[in-house]
């Protein structure tokens, strides 16, 4: 097979929406740094909404980017959190999907705090094959050819044969 239709991980967000700042957003920050091994970074409020309390520009959430080896490896782990299923309607046109995960206390060296409560997070994986770049650089930035696109169907072959994952 050509090494340049190969399927592989671009990059992994793992994002945790708290709806607040103060105690909440830092305890969550703590938890996402302790299981990615990552600094996370803040989100804040596109828009204000008096309905809900929050202001535009308000902190209400973190996330973290993975990339390379580390992003396959905490993928593997989340996976398997999730038994090694994700919904058919997860994955996207360009064959990027997210899947959530309901309580952090189900990673590896995470244990409950009365404390702190749970979080919850998202994760969300993009895909790509080689050959991307022509598209992101800025000198000489071409269209992407559509045979370099990945598709949902190859997203799910890329999951089952390097994942074991069953597409439900």
């Amino acid at each position: 097979m050509n090494p340049n239709r190969s399927v592989a991980v671009d990059k992994v967000v793992v994002h945790m929406g708290v709806g607040e700042a103060g105690d909440k957003l830092v305890n969550a920050e703590r938890i996402i740094s302790e299981i990615t091994g990552n600094t996370p970074v803040r989100s804040v409020a596109k828009q204000t909404l008096p309905a809900f309390g929050i202001r535009k520009g308000a902190p209400m959430s973190c996330r973290v980017t993975l990339r390379g080896e580390t992003a396959e490896k905490f993928l593997e782990t989340s996976i398997r959190i999730v038994e090694n299923k994700i919904n058919s309607r997860a994955f996207d046109k360009q064959g990027n999907f997210s899947f959530g995960i309901e309580e952090h206390t189900d990673y590896p060296g995470q244990s409950y705090d009365p404390k702190v409560g749970i979080f919850g997070l998202d994760v969300t994986v993009v895909l790509r094959r080689n050959g991307v770049r022509i598209a992101r650089r800025h000198i000489q930035q071409k269209k992407l050819p559509l045979k370099q696109l990945v598709t949902v169907d190859d997203a799910k072959l890329f999951l089952k044969d390097h994942f074991n994952v069953e597409v439900q």
